[in-house]
């Protein structure tokens, strides 16, 4: 079965559209930690700030120096 290739737009339900953002986010968050620990990345960061300007972030722990 394919998926539909759905338009991009703002979802305007205020309730819908926090819901959205929060399953994203978690789901984001999930890959830059995957992508870090599978391909052996040794740096990844990633920022987010919500819309009320709230802050969330991933960084990878094997910030080490390499002198």
């Amino acid at each position: 079965m394919v998926r539909g290739k759905r338009e991009m737009k703002r979802i305007e339900n205020a309730t819908s559209r926090q819901v959205t953002f929060s399953k994203r986010r978690t789901g984001l968050l999930k890959k830059a930690f995957e992508l870090s620990v599978l391909c052996d990345v040794e740096k990844v960061a990633l920022i987010i700030f919500s819309s009320r300007d709230k802050l969330y972030e991933f960084a990878s722990s094997r910030f080490e120096d390499r002198g």
